[in-house]
């Protein structure tokens, strides 16, 4: 089955990227409980590239592909699992990473949709949350893409995108700073 090339975010308005990301259907990976069977021999970088023994995968589909049948475990680690087969992969940061994001609205009525780097569309909502992670080299954000929140599959938010949201929020009166979306509101820093 051909995979359809992912759509040009800036091209759809956020309604388009709601109707699409309702469509998109996924294996039930949540209810595939095989055998464990190994190691996958892939690991996905820091930076989001896929890689098999050492080499980066270079077709995109394939990534896509892997992608669907990723999930997480209660342990914290990762596989790839199908009806037949669990496998272990390994993964540096999150597994993915939002690339491009599109924001419509001002305030408490903005919405704001962001573009995978395996082109999934996900928009920011109390399923989808943000959340914004201090470490020694700044802040780093994060997009919750599925499973349950705090122990799903996460988005790093590319530092480029990251500068649009942060632009969003200091345009704002908000305490700490925040941009909002789809009515949830996701400050920029924890609160202490």
């Amino acid at each position: 089955m051909p995979m359809t090339p992912p759509p040009d975010l800036a091209a759809l308005s956020l309604a388009e990227v709601a109707r699409l990301v309702a469509e998109q259907k996924l294996p039930p990976v949540e209810r595939w409980n095989p055998t464990h069977c190994g190691d996958s021999e892939m690991r996905i970088a820091r930076d989001g590239t896929w890689f098999h023994q050492g080499s980066p995968i270079g077709r995109i589909e394939m990534v896509r592909l892997f992608a669907t049948i990723l999930r997480r475990e209660p342990d914290g680690g990762y596989v790839l699992v199908t009806p037949v087969e669990k496998l272990d992969i390994a993964v540096e940061d999150a597994p993915f990473v939002a690339v491009e994001m599109k924001a419509e609205g001002e305030g408490r009525d903005a919405r704001l949709a962001f573009r995978l780097n395996t082109g999934e569309l996900i928009n920011a909502d109390a399923t989808h949350p943000l959340r914004f992670e201090q470490t020694d080299d700044g802040p780093r954000p994060y997009l919750h893409v599925r499973g349950t929140i705090g122990a799903g599959l996460e988005a790093l938010v590319a530092r480029p995108v990251y500068y649009e949201l942060a632009q969003i929020a200091l345009a704002g009166d908000e305490q700490p700073p925040a941009v909002w979306s789809n009515g949830v509101r996701f400050a920029l820093e924890q609160a202490a």
